[in-house]
């Protein structure tokens, strides 16, 4: 999965792919467990072989507040903590059982100095992330949460019955009455 992940970047020869996969680490989470906490420093990158995670923050009336959840065969961090090196202002969390391929943030520069497709693979986990920011921005924006629901089952519909229900109902801004309805009008 990993090495197809890479690859469909276009940008890196198998050797470059073979070699990169050497300062990967296989890490295990249980439910619950977090990947990155707030007030950490996100020191690491996570490619998600299995399991699902959720981003949320915490409210300064110490409620969860989930806005993303993130599926097997993706990367995972807090951005903005990694770039920046400033504690994490949000939490991420297994909410199933999960196994990542995790490699430090030294060892990205590392291959950065020693190769610049590197510094374009960023380039374009940056692009990408921007656009699944914009992307959800205009979802919320535009979207009901009908068709924010249908949107994910679309995307995951292995992995949606497997999210809480109240994590989902915070994500698409509606409580879990709500959701429930629009479950029961929407199958898949």
């Amino acid at each position: 999965m990993i090495q197809q992940f890479f690859q469909s970047f276009n940008l890196f020869s198998k050797n470059e792919i073979d070699h990169l996969l050497t300062f990967f680490k296989e890490r295990t989470l249980a439910k619950n467990d977090f990947f990155v906490k707030e007030n950490e420093r996100c020191k690491e990158i996570a490619f998600i072989r299995s399991g699902i995670f959720r981003s949320y923050y915490t409210s300064n009336e110490g409620k969860d507040n989930t806005y993303c959840f993130r599926f097997p065969n993706d990367l995972m961090a807090s951005y903005s903590s990694f770039i920046s090196d400033k504690p994490s202002i949000e939490n991420l969390q297994a909410i199933s059982e999960a196994t990542l391929l995790v490699i430090k943030k030294e060892k990205i520069q590392e291959l950065v100095s020693e190769n610049p497709k590197w510094s374009e693979f960023l380039r374009i986990i940056a692009e990408q992330e921007y656009l699944e920011l914009e992307k959800r921005f205009f979802q919320l924006q535009r979207d009901n949460a009908a068709q924010r629901y249908a949107f994910l089952i679309e995307n995951q519909p292995n992995y949606i019955q497997k999210i809480p229900l109240q994590y989902l109902a915070f994500y698409l801004g509606i409580t879990q009455r709500h959701l429930s309805r629009i479950r029961k009008e929407i199958s898949f």
